[in-house]
């Protein structure tokens, strides 16, 4: 007798007519989500902007705890919503070997369990940028997801196009979650964006406050729309195409370390290595994975693999000489940065470009290697697993941002 094939494993166009049991998830699930964004918008409009006109010194303190209470209800939010509606797990693989490698101890010294032995914590660094490979849409709800077992999912903040910070309730709340939002057009966005982020690199120093800067630098999906245009631009330069990956973009990734590093000394960059169960040699992911097929048919992947590597920004990654970025800072009545941008050096650029383009072939060796495998590292023993769920009952109230009032006066207590 023939076994049918996991539905995971067949892309969406060719899967089964969707059940009843699928579409009564898919109405419940949208109700909860809607629930909750709605509930997190809501307690930043009635407890948090009204903080903004306040004549008090310590009201900016409060609103900005406000917003990073708010900011982690929403990760704890998107941990919920796999662990009622989509269920899976992380798996996550450290680097013994190559460039960005962990030793043995430090990999036992990273990885936090509970009394049961189940994993509930990663202690990878506080102030980082993390970048990884872009297969589906989920990608940035599985990264969000990391960072809730990193403890910095209060203070996550991505890089997005214009367009979606007109978006109903989720537009809004990412306005106020300081998202950056970029035309497009590198001539208009390089210097909000620099901007932008020496202001949050120098808000988390001054303040001792976590930094997790999310970061694509293929800036895209790869698909088949885009995978053509990838091997354009590498016939352009002369250069193989990668197999299973875009070509990544360095410029942006290469300002942000700049306008980072010389606020932050300690700064790291994470680089992660996504793969997903059932998507063949050469798929495109978004054919096998959507948020809607995730959720609303209940259909996510059975593990999300993540195979992690660490770089010291200032000392194991090129980004150049960083002592004039940013000269002049000029305070504007926005609490940002005015920031007179300094021209990157032609063969700096170059140099980082190619430390890029190396790291993302690593990358598609790696993929290549969990297609053939099944894993990213040759000892599965090394796998760490992690169920996504919220580590305690009582975040679920905090994924509906019940405790904003608590946290609010929690805030005034402490700044006043």
């Amino acid at each position: 007798m023939a076994v049918k094939p996991e539905l995971h494993t067949i892309e969406i166009s060719q899967r089964p007519r969707r059940t009843w049991a699928q579409t009564l998830n898919a109405v419940v699930a949208a109700v909860v989500f809607v629930f909750g964004c709605v509930m997190i918008n809501g307690s930043q409009i009635a407890f948090l902007l009204p903080l903004k006109v306040l004549p008090f010194a310590c009201a900016e303190r409060m609103y900005y705890e406000g917003i990073r209470y708010s900011k982690g209800a929403f990760g704890a939010l998107l941990v919920l919503m796999s662990q009622w509606f989509a269920p899976t797990k992380l798996v996550v693989t450290f680097e013994r070997e190559g460039q960005g490698r962990f030793t043995k101890e430090q990999i036992e010294l990273l990885v936090e369990r509970n009394a049961t032995g189940r994993v509930v914590g990663l202690r990878l660094p506080q102030r980082a940028v993390m970048i990884a490979n872009h297969q589906v849409y989920a990608d940035w709800w599985y990264a969000w997801s990391l960072t809730y077992y990193m403890g910095t999912c209060a203070d996550v903040f991505i890089v997005l196009k214009e367009s979606l910070k007109w978006l109903p309730i989720l537009g809004w709340g990412m306005r106020l979650f300081n998202f950056i939002f970029l035309k497009r057009s590198w001539a208009s966005d390089r210097l909000h964006l620099s901007s932008s982020l020496s202001w949050l690199g120098r808000r988390a120093e001054t303040q001792d406050s976590p930094l997790t800067f999310i970061l694509y630098p293929e800036g895209t999906l790869v698909s088949k729309d885009t995978k053509p245009l990838s091997k354009k631009f590498a016939d352009k330069i002369g250069i193989p195409d990668m197999m299973h990956s875009l070509l990544p973009r360095s410029t942006g990734l290469h300002y942000s370390l700049r306008s980072l590093a010389p606020r932050i000394p300690s700064l790291q960059l994470i680089d992660i290595t996504v793969t997903y169960p059932g998507i063949p040699p050469f798929g495109y992911g978004q054919s096998w994975y959507t948020l809607r097929s995730i959720f609303m048919d209940r259909v996510p992947p059975p593990a999300v693999h993540m195979h992690i590597r660490c770089f010291d920004v200032t000392k194991d990654v090129p980004i150049g000489e960083v002592s004039s970025t940013n000269p002049d800072v000029l305070p504007e009545r926005s609490g940002k940065e005015s920031v007179q941008e300094v021209d990157i050096p032609e063969k700096e650029r170059d140099t980082f470009e190619l430390w890029l383009r190396d790291l993302w072939r690593e990358k598609d060796k790696l993929i290549s290697k969990y297609l053939e495998t099944g894993s990213m590292v040759d000892d599965y023993k090394e796998e760490v697993e992690i169920p996504l769920r919220l580590k305690r009952t009582r975040e679920v109230f905090d994924a509906f941002c019940f405790f904003m009032p608590a946290a609010v006066f929690w805030a005034w207590r402490r700044f006043r």
